[in-house]
C-alpha cells in the first residue's frame, strides 16, 4: 500500500504503524518531531499502536531552535 509522507509517496506493508514508518524513513531516533495523519495529530504514546491505512496523508514536523 502507499502512504503520502510530507508530499512524497512511500510503499509500506499493510498494518505498518507510525513507529515502523518512522524507522523505515530513518527518523525513529529523531527528537522533537510531531506526526499528524490526515491532519490529526497523533500523540507519541500511540505511534507504536497506530496502524496506517492506504492513501493516508502523513505530515511529519521537526521542531527547530532559533530566534
Amino acid at each position: 500500500m502507499e502512504v503520502l509522507v510530507n508530499n512524497k509517496l512511500y510503499a509500506v506493508q499493510p498494518g505498518t504503524t507510525i513507529a515502523a514508518l518512522l524507522q523505515f524513513i530513518q527518523l525513529s531516533t529523531q527528537k522533537g518531531i510531531a506526526v499528524a495523519v490526515n491532519s490529526q495529530v497523533i500523540p507519541k504514546s500511540d505511534w507504536e499502536h497506530q496502524p496506517l491505512a492506504a492513501a493516508d496523508n502523513v505530515t511529519i514536523i521537526r521542531a527547530t531552535q532559533g530566534g
